[in-house]
């Protein structure tokens, strides 16, 4: 075969059709993207109301600390701000305490010797004497430190 001009004729055959799969995975991504959207949009979001504690003017260096640190030990002893005491002294101290201290706080904390019980026994002492400011610590503190 040839033509007009004298070159031969190519004869064109017919193409495969062929599935492009890039631009159905892009498509894909975007309804998903958009799907997750929507649905974090529709949760309606939960808080619990904290009252946090206002600032006061006093600087922490002017303000005198009068806060105790109960330190159970073992058997019945404790301590009180670093001075060896037993657990019978504990009541009397904490009413003291509370009367002559207007803001009375208290740290209980334990040494590696103390039992739960003992601890959940001057936590008992302190919500007898009346003093709602009670800080538990949970790190490791040496005894009588």
């Amino acid at each position: 075969m040839s033509s007009i001009f004298g070159s031969p004729i190519q004869v064109a055959s017919a193409k495969k059709a062929r599935i492009d799969i890039i631009p159905l995975i892009d498509v894909i991504f975007f309804l998903l993207a958009t799907f997750v959207l929507f649905t974090l949009s529709l949760n309606k979001i939960q808080s619990v109301p904290v009252n946090l504690p206002q600032a006061s003017a006093a600087s922490p260096k002017d303000q005198e600390d009068t806060s105790v640190t109960i330190q159970v030990s073992d058997g019945e002893s404790a301590f009180w701000n670093k001075e060896p005491i037993t657990f019978a002294e504990i009541s009397p101290k904490l009413a003291n305490y509370k009367a002559n201290t207007p803001s009375a706080r208290v740290l209980v904390t334990g040494d590696d010797r103390a039992k739960y019980g003992n601890v959940i026994r001057v936590l008992d002492e302190v919500r007898l004497a009346g003093i709602t400011t009670v800080t538990i610590e949970t790190a490791y503190r040496a005894s009588g430190r």
